[in-house]
């Protein structure tokens, strides 16, 4: 009588295997203590299916690990929370590869639609769990039965998220008597200021950052360097929330493997506020602090600004057609632009 035996390993034995390495692998007979160990080598860069299985919740931990040690943190969370849905899809029990199919993934997302999640939601973490897939094809672990070709990985309209004039100029005049409101309401103001600025690009920067009237950082998401030109208004709010670190807001304040917490717990904060400040100002919309990039670039739209000055001014880099423009583009028409933008709130 045959007896099938399926072996989930450890993601070490699984880099192992795929090294050409050998492993060990004990098998415990319930009789007795007795014990057999069967040594198994596999040829370079193939992965021996017939006699090992590797689950797919171990692949994605092995993803995880390898942004992790790239130093891909931000994209190794997305990745986090996309096995933690899977897993929790599956009560915490792994699966192979080849037991994914269509209706599987369909069952996911409706699973994921009983959550409350938005289609781009969903989608967003569909589309990981398939580059998790295609890796298990690449390595030979399954075939490519296209399991996700019924269930949405595209996007969807959003509600706008872009306030008008109209409405920044609600929220700047507000009087507020709460610290933690005037501190949301000011970094609002200043991710506007400097186009759009990401909360965690506020978060890093620098006091030596800005020299001689210019404000250089780089992008975390795109790695791009941009430079800004300092403006009154900028200084204002630095002055009004002064740092006491290297830091120029005081929004990290210990330079630690705690950063990222640091500036996350901010962040959470400044959203919970500014839906305080929406309430008060009579604005309807959820208004979350990346409400001031699409702002900034609604607005700048709406002023004949061209679509290549504004792309350039947000750091965009995806965008071939805008990349002919930018090749001549002088950076002062971009600072002008911003001067303009900002007289426009200022009024």
């Amino acid at each position: 009588m045959e007896t099938s035996i399926n072996i989930l390993l450890s993601s070490q034995q699984v880099e192992s295997l795929m090294r050409g390495e050998s492993i060990s692998i004990c098998i415990y007979s319930e009789q007795g203590t007795e014990q057999s160990v069967l040594q198994r080598e596999a040829p370079p860069n193939q992965l021996p299916n017939d006699e090992v299985s590797v689950g797919f919740l171990q692949l994605f931990d092995q993803q995880i690990q390898r942004l992790k040690a790239n130093g891909n943190l931000r994209t190794s969370e997305t990745y986090q929370a996309a096995c933690n849905k899977m897993r929790s899809f599956l009560n915490g029990q792994d699966l192979l590869p080849t037991e994914i199919d269509s209706t599987m993934m369909e069952a996911l997302q409706a699973f994921l639609r009983v959550q409350g999640l938005s289609m781009n939601t969903i989608s967003f973490y569909m589309r990981i769990i398939r580059a998790v897939y295609h890796r298990a094809v690449e390595q030979g672990l399954c075939d490519d039965i296209q399991p996700f070709r019924h269930v949405f990985t595209g996007t969807q309209t959003t509600a706008k998220r872009a306030l008008s004039l109209e409405e920044l100029r609600r929220i700047k005049n507000l009087e507020l008597t709460s610290r933690h409101e005037r501190f949301a309401r000011d970094l609002f103001l200043f991710s506007f200021y400097t186009r759009g600025m990401s909360f965690v690009d506020l978060a890093y920067l620098k006091k030596d950052d800005v020299r001689d009237g210019i404000l250089v950082y780089i992008r975390h998401k795109t790695g791009q360097m941009l430079a800004v030109r300092w403006e009154t208004v900028m200084q204002r709010i630095v002055d009004l929330h002064p740092s006491s670190t290297p830091y120029l807001l005081p929004i990290i304040h210990t330079e630690s493997d705690t950063m990222r917490n640091q500036y996350r717990v901010v962040q959470c904060r400044v959203n919970r506020m500014l839906k305080s400040i929406a309430k008060k100002a009579g604005i309807r919309q959820n208004l979350t602090m990346y409400c001031a990039r699409h702002s900034w670039a609604t607005i700048a739209r709406e002023h004949k600004i061209p679509v290549s000055v504004i792309s350039h001014a947000m750091g965009h880099t995806n965008e071939q057609t805008t990349e002919v423009y930018l090749k001549a583009l002088d950076s002062s028409i971009i600072d002008q632009c911003n001067y303009e933008m900002i007289g426009l709130l200022e009024g």
